[in-house]
């Protein structure tokens, strides 16, 4: 079936269904211009039999929805309407939500209901949920109401329900004499976009990543303290970590907050928390190490999947003291975004852009060197969310990489302007042979986790939540641990990664990605630093309207390989 995308960009969830609609050997176009005319034109030129549209915030043209079935994925329940859907939904306190696939029609989110999937709604961020729950049904959403389509049922009248409207800086205000857990609300309602206004040392700013503090008290609005670029306000009954402040000015964008605040941070005390440290209360610990037996459990709850030249080195400080405590140590990230490399938004704010880039992407490459080095312990990647650019590397260092269901690989930095490094070229080949391993990095296509772990990019996948996920993470550590035979499977480690240190040193991989990376760096001769102010800026460069974003079928890919396409008719989920 020909299937048009109309979407404001190709975010998370629309590459999610994107792959999904690929494995069901669908081809799906993708138009990420959405002016009235790109929309019309693209669905002139295509004519696809359905169109859905993933995330889109403009209204469908009458002269699209008119003769074609078009399929909005709109995150809330039956009856909801509006663009602030989840906004509300967290500010109302909901104790459970919903993804609907709603069919266009003259008024925004008043069509007939192809299909509807609730959730309990979990006190995290919008960001979080649209990421997990929501996307989750938005999957089951649009696979059921595409099987409608296609048996030719017709959808359920629209549910009677109320437009509310979107949500503004009122809604979300707060006084910081109000009690934490309420002020964590407001600011998890509008994280990660717009933020919530807040004023600090007499500027304004919008505020991101809070995180409840139950044991620094002080005057409400004081700021108090400072931990690894965070910082502390107190509230009315406790306080509150902000991780990122964005400068509400004109050009300000989303920096760690005492980047932001620059000198006004200065004076701030510095509360550190060692990551071996068990608090017994609420706080905030960004690197955190959890100890069972000879199992040791390492988190990295770092925002966005973003990961600067310091945090790369904490996260190495601290598998280094892991090692001294246990035998199998398992890489859990956070739970929301595994990783997604390099620091853009830090490098984009520093003074000399190049140099920031050059100590990033080294103190990334000691990391995974450090964690390729550990032969004398067993490692496992655990994926509880999407791995982006060089945050899929790290995860290939480990010796067995699990992922939860339905998360999204980008193994990719070209559409950045980066060669890439962080040992790429010696893990991808080695998990999935030097021709595929080029042509993902070529391609810049997003994988999901059937197909990864048909190639070998994972070993396995399993549970759609985190709470799945990570019982299956544990039951396989444990069966891993006790294997009788464990002791060996260190000595096996040892032995391949000696020889593979004889056939070539992991050294030369790293100098020779260096080497080009130092001319994307400085040199610009990919157009690195352009492509970086867009995405930090969230600039729409001009030819992702005039070219739509267009991406190719999976199964066409396949066809150009020389290795055996995978059978994805026997295959159903």
């Amino acid at each position: 079936m020909k299937i048009q995308f109309l979407t404001n960009t190709f975010n998370g969830m629309a590459q999610r269904l994107w792959l999904e609609l690929d494995r069901l050997n669908h081809e799906v176009k993708v138009q990420t211009g959405t002016s009235p005319a790109a929309m019309i034109s693209a669905v002139e030129t295509y004519r696809p039999d359905l169109i859905i549209a993933p995330y889109l915030t403009a209204r469908i043209p009458a002269a699209i929805w008119q003769h074609y079935t078009c399929l909005v994925v709109h995150p809330g329940v039956a009856g909801d309407r509006g663009a602030s859907s989840l906004d509300w939904a967290i500010l109302e306190e909901a104790a459970t939500w919903g993804t609907s696939i709603i069919q266009a029609t003259e008024k925004m989110d008043a069509g007939p209901l192809w299909a509807s999937f609730e959730f309990p709604l979990r006190p995290v961020s919008k960001a979080q949920l649209y990421r997990h729950e929501v996307t989750q049904a938005a999957v089951k959403g649009v696979l059921s109401a595409l099987k409608k389509w296609a048996a030719g049922e017709p959808p359920l009248p629209a549910p009677a329900g109320k437009w509310r409207r979107k949500t503004n800086q009122e809604d979300v205000k707060f006084n910081w004499q109000e009690p934490a857990t309420a002020i964590l609300k407001k600011i998890r309602a509008a994280d990660s976009s717009p933020g919530v206004l807040v004023q600090l040392f007499n500027q304004d700013y919008y505020a991101y990543g809070a995180h409840k503090e139950e044991k620094l008290k002080g005057r409400p609005g004081q700021v108090m303290a400072q931990r690894q670029q965070a910082i502390c306000v107190a509230t009315g009954d406790a306080a509150l970590w902000l991780t990122h402040l964005k400068p509400a000015t004109e050009g300000g964008i989303k920096l760690p907050a005492t980047l932001a605040l620059g000198d006004a941070a200065t004076p701030l005390p510095e509360k550190g928390l060692s990551p071996f440290a068990n608090p017994g209360y609420a706080t905030w610990q960004e690197i955190r190490f959890a100890q069972e037996g000879a199992i040791g459990y390492l988190h990295f709850n770092f925002y966005n999947g973003a990961m600067s030249t310091r945090q790369c080195q904490r996260l190495r400080e601290t598998f280094a003291e892991a090692k001294k405590r246990v035998k199998l140590i398992v890489l859990m990230g956070g739970h929301d975004l595994w990783s997604n490399g390099i620091h853009l938004n830090v490098i984009e704010a520093a003074r000399d852009p190049a140099a920031t880039s050059w100590e990033n992407i080294n103190a990334l490459n000691d990391l995974i060197l450090e964690i390729i080095e550990a032969t004398g312990h067993y490692i496992i990647s655990a994926l509880h969310g999407n791995a982006g650019a060089g945050g899929v590397a790290l995860a290939l260092a480990a010796d067995k990489v699990l992922a939860r269901e339905g998360i999204v690989l980008n193994p990719h930095t070209k559409n950045m302007g980066l060669y890439g490094s962080e040992y790429w070229t010696y893990l991808l080949p080695k998990r999935i042979g030097i021709d595929k391993a080029t042509k993902f990095t070529e391609e810049c296509l997003p994988w999901g986790v059937a197909v990864a772990k048909e190639i070998g990019l994972i070993d396995d996948y399993h549970g759609e939540t985190t709470h799945d996920f990570t019982a299956f993470i544990r039951q396989q550590a444990q069966a891993i641990i006790k294997l009788p035979y464990f002791d060996k499977l260190l000595q096996a480690k040892r032995f391949l990664r000696r020889k593979d240190e004889m056939n070539k040193p992991l050294a030369d991989y790293r100098a020779e990605e260096l080497a080009k990376m130092k001319k994307n760096f400085y040199d610009n001769d990919k157009h690195y630093h352009e492509k970086r102010f867009n995405f930090v800026h969230k600039v729409a460069p001009e030819q992702a309207h005039s070219m739509a974003g267009l991406y190719a079928s999976r199964r066409a890919i396949y066809r150009k390989r020389k290795w055996e396409p995978i059978n994805y008719k026997d295959q159903t989920r």
